[in-house]
């Protein structure tokens, strides 16, 4: 293993986040901040509790997941699209380092600023709300869990992409939908049996539920399910990126 080499990719990439301190750490601060004026004291007072809980703290999960998934897939993505943009992946692919070391450089680094993003966006939200964890450790486990994981899939966005919009189009139009949709401001049993179905093939819901379960355990699926439904995709992840190195697709030409 060449540490060197990790290190010093992922030490460029933690840099880039601070010479680009609004955009990476701020404006995401910012808009979930908005989410909580609007969402936990607009409406949140209008609506009655979920299974005992307060609407503006059962948000807090979800809201910081939205974060999560787009954060940890943007950083991701950009990181390893810009180096073939200007032409400095051969560099890469050329020096002594293995695509091990390069995924382990590239999303680590895109993971530690989701997690530490997110991590800030759990103190903004007790501002707001009185929030009580009540498994500080599976809180944490799934945080670090889903930040890896969306990043590895940021990863593949950032090798498959051939242009700056591309790397937005499944952002935007898959994984923020599914997000919105996967219980992130409301829990899947207030929906109709038809809907609640439809609902159970959104990979998102495992994630938030999961997640949720760690802060208030109250879940809308098993939780067991939800952390090895979140391994599998990770895992997945990591065989789409060996194929993508060992066949060079839009690496090497």
């Amino acid at each position: 293993m060449n540490h060197h080499a990790v290190w010093a990719i992922y030490k460029f990439e933690m840099l880039r986040a601070w010479r680009t301190l609004m955009q990476s750490i701020v404006s995401p601060v910012l808009s979930t901040s908005l989410y909580f004026v609007v969402f936990g004291a607009a409406i949140g007072s209008r609506i009655p509790q979920i299974e005992g809980i307060s609407y503006g703290a059962f948000i807090v999960p979800g809201l910081i997941m939205l974060t999560l998934l787009t954060q940890s897939i943007a950083n991701a993505s950009f990181g390893i699209y810009f180096p073939r943009f200007s032409g400095t992946i051969y560099e890469l692919l050329s020096a002594p380092v293995s695509p091990l070391e390069v995924v382990l450089g590239y999303v680590g680094a895109a993971a530690s600023k989701s997690i530490i993003l997110g991590l800030i966006i759990l103190a903004t939200a007790a501002f707001f709300v009185d929030l009580h964890i009540a498994h500080p450790f599976w809180m944490f486990t799934f945080l670090v869990l889903t930040a890896v994981t969306f990043s590895l899939f940021g990863f593949i966005i950032g090798l498959w992409a051939d242009g700056f919009e591309r790397l937005q189009v499944i952002p935007l139009l898959v994984v923020t939908p599914l997000t919105f949709l996967g219980g992130t401001f409301y829990s899947i049993k207030m929906l109709s049996p038809f809907w609640q179905t439809v609902t159970m093939f959104n990979p998102v819901v495992y994630l938030v539920s999961g997640f949720r379960w760690s802060f208030f355990e109250i879940s809308d699926v098993n939780v067991a399910f939800s952390f090895l439904a979140t391994l599998a995709f990770m895992f997945a992840c990591l065989g789409v990126i060996s194929w993508m190195f060992k066949t060079g697709y839009r690496l090497k030409n």
